[in-house]
């Protein structure tokens, strides 16, 4: 199978792949504001194509059904243009009628947060916000109902509070694509105790964190916070995401970045991840398939899912990579037992030419991933065997280089000790050097004591005395400063 450069942004899909999409079954597995996203931009990516109209007059359906969002209403109705007949023409009395409501709405609301306000109940003042914020977010205004969500933060007065805040913050956050403040959120969520005790709960943040390091382009990070959401989220969160994409950004993550022990354990072995893989089985197939290393049929499963996944509007950016990712993996994985091995059956296994194998191999190798060697006459790929006598003996030069170092720095810390190099607090009292008690005159600036020399006479021995092998080392390692004072206790 040949990995072809992913199409553009505003490129559409195959129009015979998306003939066979099922967008109704599809876009069932989410509500409101997700449904309408992801269909607008299912419509974006199929211009030209029966799925888009298809797309639009879902989405159409939608915002009249499920939100009171004018607006964009009336920008569907427009790119429709008429094609889907006098059924989705721009229906003027509705939107009338909703504006005249939703202006209704809105004045009481914020007349009512006024009261609450003056009467200063901190409950009723988070309600009142929280009420605002569902308003907007109905309207569609996300920024300001991502203002009022904040706003409830002051007023959360227990754990549930707090987790509710956060929860819509990161829902508005999602839509926003303002990933800084979802993973602020998640984490102050994470932090509440009664969140930890609720496994809807973390699997509902889990996901959110899991968006968050799939936009970063954080694969494996994002795979083990997709590992981790329990299979009792269900169509809680379908709001933002739908089990059926759990499944999906968890296995393809999985697939590119986690070693075989952590795919066993986190996708294949967990119970819970399970669940979720038999909600996609071509995806569950793709995986059992990698993981007991038939690379063949989990690169075709693959390949026939690309066309639905450059549909997602959260994975379509970063098909092209977990695609390369895991082919590469496959490569190096197929690869690894044998000391050489025939790129033409090699070329024949995963559906390739031997230039272009070749050219895949040349880039791995490049890159560490396979340390091996290509035969181009031959075609022959020979596995590169470690020098051990090389790397014992670059072992034992580091061992002796980290003894060497030890011992001088415990030298060092030796003879710091023995000649008095330590600061110690004021008025610790007794002992060398440093500064004594307030009644204890200053070393060298008093008069001539057990020491006998005066601070002038002390600097003309600290320049007339010469570095010694062992005044050298110790320089080196403290610097001219440390050696002055060195100097000056020997020339005592």
């Amino acid at each position: 199978m040949e990995i072809d450069h992913p199409p553009g942004p505003a490129a559409a899909a195959p129009a015979a792949q998306q003939d066979a999409f099922d967008l109704e079954a599809y876009v069932s597995n989410y509500s409101g504001h997700a449904r309408i996203n992801r269909l607008l931009f299912i419509a974006d990516r199929s211009v030209g194509n029966p799925l888009e109209l298809e797309a639009l007059k879902l989405a159409a359906d939608t915002l009249k059904q499920q939100t009171e969002d004018t607006q964009r209403y009336a920008e569907v109705i427009e790119r429709i243009n008429g094609r889907a007949g006098p059924q989705y023409a721009l229906d003027s009395e509705w939107v009338e009628r909703v504006e005249q409501t939703a202006e209704q709405h809105r004045v009481r609301l914020e007349s009512e947060l006024g009261v609450y306000r003056s009467n200063l109940v901190k409950e009723s003042i988070r309600m009142g916000h929280n009420q605002l914020g569902d308003f907007f977010y109905q309207r569609g205004d996300l920024q300001a109902a991502f203002k009022h969500y904040m706003r409830t933060r002051d007023y959360c007065t227990t754990g549930h509070h707090i987790i509710h805040m956060c929860l819509q913050v990161v829902k508005c956050s999602v839509e926003l694509g303002n990933y800084v403040h979802l993973s602020n959120y998640v984490m102050k969520a994470e932090s509440t105790p009664e969140a930890q005790e609720d496994s809807v709960v973390m699997s509902k943040l889990a996901c959110a964190s899991g968006l968050y390091l799939l936009e970063q382009g954080r694969y494996k990070a994002a795979a083990l916070k997709f590992a981790g959401v329990s299979y009792e989220l269900g169509y809680s969160f379908q709001e933002v995401i739908a089990p059926q994409d759990v499944a999906i950004y968890g296995a393809l993550c999985g697939m590119a970045t986690l070693t075989r022990a952590e795919l066993a354990q986190r996708i294949m072995h967990n119970p819970f991840f399970r669940e979720l893989l038999e909600l996609v089985p071509q995806v569950r197939e793709a995986v059992s398939d990698f993981y007991a290393s038939k690379y063949t049929s989990c690169l075709n499963h693959l390949d026939s899912l690309r066309s639905q996944f450059a549909l997602d509007i959260h994975l379509h950016d970063h098909i092209a990579s977990l695609y390369q990712s895991v082919r590469n993996k496959a490569l190096t994985q197929y690869a690894a037992p044998f000391a050489a091995l025939d790129m033409n059956g090699m070329a024949a296994f995963f559906n390739t030419s031997i230039g272009g194998l070749e050219k895949e191999l040349a880039a791995l190798i490049g890159s560490q991933q396979i340390k091996a060697r290509i035969d181009s006459h031959g075609k022959v790929l020979y596995a590169r065997k470690p020098d051990q006598r090389s790397i014992t003996y670059q072992q034992a030069i580091k061992a002796g280089e980290e003894y060497v170092r030890n011992t001088q720095a415990l030298l060092l810390r030796a003879s710091i000790m023995q000649h008095d190099l330590i600061q110690k607090p004021a008025g610790g009292g007794g002992g060398g050097g440093g500064s004594g008690g307030p009644d204890r005159p200053d070393r060298g600036e008093g008069p001539p004591g057990r020491h006998g020399r005066h601070r002038g006479e002390r600097r003309g021995d600290r320049d007339r005395a010469g570095p010694s092998e062992e005044r050298g080392s110790i320089l080196g390692a403290m610097g001219t400063a440390v050696w002055n004072k060195f100097g000056s206790r020997h020339g005592d």
